[in-house]
Formats: structure tokens, sequence, C-alpha cells
């Protein structure tokens, strides 16, 4: 019975992902007709992926699957029927702000938890200095493959710039110092921090508060922590309702860009977001594969996990909609509670890995489209200076572009290209944010195995 089980159970699955590759290349190939103006042919083509691939949910439900389908969805939508598409943000901002809503309080109580709960006041500082030391060393790689990447592709040569565009471009901003950065990381009042949602500063007051909690006496310490506890494990239930949202939101948020640009924004820059994306799966396969491998992390293990906060980040473009899932995958996958809560949050604003392979790109990107040749000592300067100028500015709006400008002027460069980039930088926003919370995610699986937490696979 057992066997016959099994094998009905293969059989299914095999089925199921029959449909899903069906399905997606049908879809793929139903938008490519549509370009190619065969626009009927497209269209028929594009429904009947859509419709495998809702078998494909039923027969295999999960929040991936079904976030899945509902960015294919949203594509459609926005193709067909722009003008409804183009007004269909409310189901992602609601979901943006119940996100936001549960964030600082769930990191305030499982940070403290973790460091008086559990006593690991001593390993804060160890965990600190592993922390920073990977999303030095990871970042850094993820510049370098991006300004190889750009010089193999040449995707800036011949763009012509349009002259509307000269002397338009924002003024650029200042890298921060780092006096400035470190100044940042402690609020000056934790109210604010909270109402502005600065992750790493209501992280760096937890951290505080439960370094001084664990110093108390254990009977006066231990009712506090009980009460954090069970907040904590409030906030983790509510994430799992709110999360039920997250199809909806994510097929909303495609539709509104599709709908908004439309696909053939695509085609004047299509070699720019293509050059990305396969700089993309060659920071995976160069860097985050090797880096999972050398800690002996469960490859399988992780991949199952993190997939569905990526698929979050991506259709959403918001990290922050991915963190509570992916704080709760994470200790799910073995890493401790404490951990997740310190890791995630820090490297929202200095393990930015798909921002480094972008900004990379986009600086050697305007030096092509401007007609300038880049020495191998100015693009050594550009990867120095962004590996300054992209620490500690997370919480800041369009916070890539200010990175970009403030980079353009530091090595002389012109700023008019950068306005090229916005024309496509949300179908690249779409894998820059995935990438930083698989690569957040990925920060938290390695130390966590350094410290011993995740069995070898």
């Amino acid at each position: 019975m057992t066997t016959s089980t099994t094998t009905h159970t293969r059989s299914t699955d095999r089925i199921a992902q029959a449909f899903a590759v069906a399905g997606a290349l049908l879809v793929a190939a139903g938008i490519a007709l549509s370009l190619g103006h065969l626009l009927a042919a497209g269209e028929t083509l594009r429904w009947i992926g859509i419709a495998c691939l809702l078998i494909f949910s039923i027969r295999k439900p999960s929040l991936m699957t079904w976030t899945f389908f509902a960015m294919v969805a949203g594509v459609e939508l926005g193709i067909d029927a722009p003008h409804i598409a183009a007004q269909a943000r409310l189901p992602g901002d609601l979901f943006l702000r119940l996100v936001r809503m549960i964030v600082a309080p769930l990191l305030f109580a499982t940070i403290t938890t973790g460091i008086a709960g559990h006593n690991e006041l001593r390993s804060v500082g160890r965990v600190a200095i592993k922390a920073l030391i990977l999303f030095e060393v990871v970042t850094t790689l993820g510049l370098m493959i991006g300004v190889v990447a750009m010089n193999l592709s040449g995707a800036g040569w011949g763009i012509s710039i349009p002259e509307a565009l000269g002397g338009t471009a924002p003024a650029a901003q200042a890298p921060q110092t780092w006096q400035q950065i470190v100044l940042n990381l402690f609020p000056d009042n934790i109210a604010q921090a909270v109402a502005q949602n600065q992750i790493l500063q209501v992280a760096i007051f937890s951290i505080l508060f439960g370094a001084a909690l664990a110093m108390l006496p254990d009977e006066k310490r231990a009712p506090l922590v009980r009460v954090l506890q069970s907040l904590a494990d409030v906030m983790f239930q509510l994430t799992r309702f709110i999360m039920y949202l997250a199809p909806l939101a994510a097929g909303a948020a495609i539709a509104y860009t599709v709908g908004n640009t439309g696909l053939a924004t695509l085609l004047p820059l299509a070699k720019l977001v293509g050059t990305y994306y396969i700089a993309l799966a060659a920071f995976v396969l160069l860097v985050m594969v090797p880096v999972l491998a050398l800690f002996r992390v469960p490859l399988r293990g992780f991949l199952s996990a993190v997939g569905e906060p990526a698929a979050i980040g991506f259709a959403t473009t918001t990290s922050e909609a991915a963190l509570p899932l992916a704080m709760e995958r994470m200790e799910e996958f073995g890493v401790p509670r404490w951990i997740v809560s310190f890791v995630i949050p820090t490297g929202y604003s200095f393990n930015m890995t798909g921002g480094s392979v972008y900004l990379s790109m986009a600086a050697v990107f305007v030096a092509q489209a401007a007609g300038i040749h880049l020495t191998f000592g100015r693009e050594l300067a550009v990867v120095l200076v962004l590996m300054a100028a992209s620490k500690g500015i997370a919480g800041v709006p369009r916070a890539s572009l200010v990175v970009l400008l403030a980079t353009a002027s530091a090595v002389h460069l012109p700023t008019a290209p950068i306005l090229l980039i916005l024309g496509v930088d949300t179908l690249m926003d779409m894998g820059r944010t995935m990438m930083n919370v698989v690569g957040n995610c990925m920060a938290a699986a390695v130390i966590g195995r350094t410290e011993g937490a995740i069995p070898v696979s």
C-alpha cells in the first residue's frame, strides 16, 4: 500500500510539474508573439498557459505556487486591460501597510527574547563580527560581477540620450561618511524610529534592551521575558494571517507595473535588463552556491525555505514585505530566532547583494551610454566608492538612485544617462529585491551554521 501510494504521489507530482512547465512556456511564447505584433495568437497562447498554471496551482497548492500564478495573471491583466491594471494598487499597498505594522514589534520581541531569554548576550558580538565580514565579502564580489558583466555585454554602447534629458537629473547627494553611518545606526527616539520604519535602528534598540534585560536577576527578568515571548508568538501568528494576502498583492503589483509602463518599454533597454538577470544568475552560481557549499548548508532545504520570501520580494519589489516571512522560514530551517532576528534586519542596510550587482552595472552603463571608456583604475574607483556609499542607506526612498547619483558625481560621470535606466528600473528592481532577500537569508543560514545550529547535510 505504501509503495502504491508513493508511486501515485510521484506520478501526480510529475503531471503537476508538466502543467507548470507547459504553462510558463506558453505564456512566454504568447508575450513574444504579442511583442511581434501577432496579438491574437499571443493572447490565445497566454490564456492557455495561464489555464495550465492554474491547474498546477490547484494540484500543488502553496503560498509560492499561488503567488507565482497571481504574478502571471497580473501580467496578463496589465497587457489586456492596462487601464484597469493601472488602478490596481490597493491590494499591494494594503499588504505592505499590514507588514509594516508588525515589523517593529516582531523585531523587538524576537531579538529581546533571543538575547535575554536564552542567555546569548556573549554571542552577540561574535555573530555581529561574522555578519559584517560576510556582508562585505559578498557585496564586494557582487560589485565585481556587475562590472565584468557590463564590460562583456556592452549594453550601454550605442544608446542615444535624448536632448530633453540633458540637465534634468536630480541633484546628487554626497555619500555618507563612516561617522554618519555609525551615528544613524542608533535612534534618538525609538518611537520615531518605529514610525519611520527604520528597521536597523529598531534592531539596535532591541539588542541594547535585551542586553540590559539579560543583566537583571532572574526573578526580575523572567516575567518580562515571558510576556515578550508571547508577543513574538502572536506576531508570527499574525504574519501567517497577513501572508494569505500575498498572492493577491503580488498579482496586483505586477499588474500595476505592466499597466503603467507596458512591456514595449523594455525593448529599447532589453540588453541592459537581460545583462542584469544574467549577472544575477552568475552571482548565484559563483558566489552564493559556493558559500553555501563551503559552510555545508543543506542546499535543497535552503532553497525550499527561501522560495516564498523571494517570490514575495520579486513581486512587490519591497524587501520589507518579505521580512516577517523570511524570518519565520529561516527559523523553521533551523537558525535560532535570535540569530535570524539580528542578521536579517542588519543585512537590509549592509548586505544588499542584488543592489551591489545592479549599482556597479549601472555605473558602467552610464559611462558607456555617454561614450566614455573607463580604464581599469576608474572602474576600481567605482567599486571602491560603491563599497562605501551603498552602506546604511536602506531607509532612503529610491536608495539605489541616491547611491548611483553620488557615485557618478564622485568619479566624474554624467548623470543624464541615469534617467534612461529609470525607464526600466522597476523591471530590474524585481530581481534586485529578490536577491537582497535571498542574500540576507543566506547570511542567516551561514552564520547559524557556524554557530552549530544547523545540522550538516
